[in-house]
């Protein structure tokens, strides 16, 4: 990219900034937290009040933005960019002019609703109009009678008709992504009409509204909420149609078909956003990251439509374009993303979450908490996965356990599955925070940043503790169980993450004496390779003992039972009893042995909690 290319992308980024910090003060009331305008208060740095300086920091973003629409149209000009483009930043210059009037004339006309949406249509359209700009100094129009590429000068009878037939089915298809951008902004602007009316919670049930599939219509307030979520379903469908014809059709044109599929995922989740703005009572934590995604939603939509025009309009691929991946069904795809996630891991994490809520209720808690907290955990240990996934591809290759993974298959693109992790991770923080509380969700997203940075980056390439140290990460969730019961951490929540702790490295050590040459063949130091299958049983045995400990611990710590005393004494006994046996032979066979029997202690002490603390309870 040129530095016009990368000013003129930091400068789209910074207005959907804008856009969301404009959210915010919709959602928190801070519109009128300066009820004058340029200055706040009349003075130039606002008072010490949280609504002044939501508002105020929305005014100093769009200020920078100003400048930055201001520099672009000089560059573009200095720069001899092309023609439209040139002329694109002039309008880019104006539209954020007349977006800074009309944010004083909300002001001076008090939250307005018809001006606010207003000033939200133009924010929209500076957006369109920056991807507009990076667009075209990337990828210039393509003349009218240019052939596209890879056509030929003079092709037979056969070959025209038939590239005819494909030219018809791209310009549909590309009038087809128009047609969905425009529903979106117009769904942008009901959604905004909505909010200026009051009419979000018109309704405050869903899917039914006020208990009825058709509600009395007689109030504006009942009408536009209607026309709302019907828009919304509209759009939806309109939208996966849109990605479902791009596999279809334009899977030589592999940006169309990854924009399509990233807008088909955006409207599932700006609907579930929008279904839990109804919930949750016009929360801010769910209002602000339902106009975002909406947003982002639009820009995704719009750069499609820029893509389809420019690139469709042949069976074959333009040079501008990366190649194209092989075809898959949207199935295989839809498989392949989900490996990535590691999902038996998963499984794994959460049999551990629900009983650490169940003791920390003293018996069993609202199924709709655990439902919750065990999606936002699931989002979480995904992100934590498929990121980890990205990061070893070049190991995962070299090792014939995991050789056959999405990526080293080239099933997913590497690129793709890095965004597909960080938007898991992005959600399921949000979806903890809105539907649970902040320190689960705190906690959650903590335990993805210790597995990436400090185990997968850190230590897995350099030190024989890496899954000692790394374990720490799967210990959390029975932390997030417990903080989504009571809203803190105590002591049992600190001896149920320390028997996972103890519990990881005789789990993974056991593996890694199975595929120790895998180890070694990707240079991966874990204990066997470095220190030989001899001393890893030994560290087995002695990590498996400090496990049982630990178990009997909790037994004083969390009030627990016979029923728990019982299992943990039982299960660590055959625990224990399977590790000297490997001590006495280091064999593969005896280490998967171990290994698959530590799922099954896990599951099983786990569970003997669960119904320790129900059935006490119930005594």
């Amino acid at each position: 990219m040129t530095r016009f290319q990368r000013l003129a992308a930091a400068t789209t980024a910074a207005t959907f900034i804008l856009i969301a910090v404009g959210g915010l003060v919709r959602a928190t009331d801070s519109g009128l937290g300066c009820p004058d305008w340029p200055r706040c208060f009349g003075k130039l740095v606002p008072p010490a009040e949280l609504h002044a300086w939501i508002e105020h920091s929305h005014r100093l973003v769009a200020s920078v933005i100003i400048v930055l629409v201001a520099v672009l149209a000089v560059a573009a000009w200095r720069t001899g960019e092309a023609r439209s483009v040139r002329w694109a930043t002039v309008g880019a210059v104006a539209l954020v002019l007349g977006q800074a009037l009309l944010g004083a004339i909300v002001v001076w006309r008090k939250l307005e609703a018809d001006s606010v949406t207003l000033h939200l249509a133009t924010a929209l359209a500076l957006l369109a109009l920056l991807e507009l700009v990076t667009f075209r100094s990337r990828w210039p129009a393509r003349d009218r009678d240019e052939p596209a590429a890879g056509d030929s000068a003079s092709p037979t009878a056969g070959g025209g008709a038939s590239r005819a037939a494909g030219d018809g089915r791209s310009r549909r298809f590309a009038r087809l992504t128009m047609v969905g951008a425009g529903l979106v902004y117009a769904q942008m602007l009901v959604g905004s009409t909505v909010t200026g009316h009051d009419a979000g919670l018109a309704f405050p049930d869903f899917p039914l509204m006020d208990g009825r599939l058709l509600p009395d219509l007689t109030l504006t307030t009942a009408k536009l909420q209607v026309l709302h979520r019907g828009l919304a379903m509209v759009v939806g469908v309109v939208v996966v149609l849109i990605w479902l014809r791009a596999r279809r059709t334009q899977w030589t044109h592999p940006t169309v078909t990854r924009l399509a599929g990233y807008a088909s995922g955006l409207v599932v989740v700006q609907i579930a956003l929008g279904v839990a703005n109804v919930w949750n009572r016009l929360s801010a934590l769910t209002v602000v990251p339902h106009l975002a995604v909406g947003s982002l939603l639009w820009g995704v939509m719009f750069l499609l439509a820029l893509h389809a025009s420019r690139f469709t309009g042949s069976g074959q691929r333009d040079p501008a374009e990366p190649e194209p991946a092989p075809r898959r069904s949207a199935r295989q795809a839809a498989g392949a993303y989900f490996l990535l996630t590691k999902p038996r891991i998963i499984e794994l994490l959460l049999v551990t979450t629900v009983p650490a809520m169940f003791i920390a209720e003293r018996g069993v808690p609202p199924l709709w908490l655990v439902a919750a907290t065990l999606a936002g955990g699931s989002l979480s240990a995904a992100s934590a996965n498929t990121i980890n996934c990205y990061l070893d591809r070049d190991i995962d290759q070299v090792m014939a356990r995991t050789a056959r993974r999405p990526l080293p298959t080239h099933r997913v693109d590497p690129a793709d599955a890095l965004r597909f992790g960080v938007v898991l991770g992005v959600a399921g923080f949000v979806w903890l925070w809105a539907t649970v509380n902040l320190l689960s969700a705190a906690l959650a997203t903590a335990a993805i940043l210790f597995y990436v940075f400090v185990y997968t980056i850190g230590l897995k390439r350099r030190s024989t503790q890496n899954i000692v140290i790394g374990g720490a990460a799967g210990a959390v969730p029975v932390l997030v169980g417990w903080s989504a019961v009571t809203g803190t951490v105590q002591l049992p929540a600190l001896v149920l993450f320390a028997i996972i702790f103890y519990w990881t490295p005789p789990h993974f050590w056991a593996l890694s004496l199975k595929y120790r040459e895998d180890y070694a063949a990707a240079g991966v130091p874990m204990l066997p390779v470095v220190r030989g299958s001899r001393e890893t049983s030994h560290q087995i045995l002695y990590y498996t003992l400090l496990l049982v400990a630990v178990t009997l611990l909790l037994y004083p710590a969390g009030r627990m039972g016979t029923i728990y005393l019982t299992a943990a004494l039982t299960l660590g006994g055959v625990f224990v009893w399977r590790a000297v046996q490997l001590w006495r032979d280091a064999s593969g066979q005896r280490a998967i042995r171990l290994f698959s029997f530590s799922n099954r202690y896990l599951a099983l002490l786990f569970a003997a909690m669960a119904v320790d603390a129900v059935l006490r309870v119930h005594g």
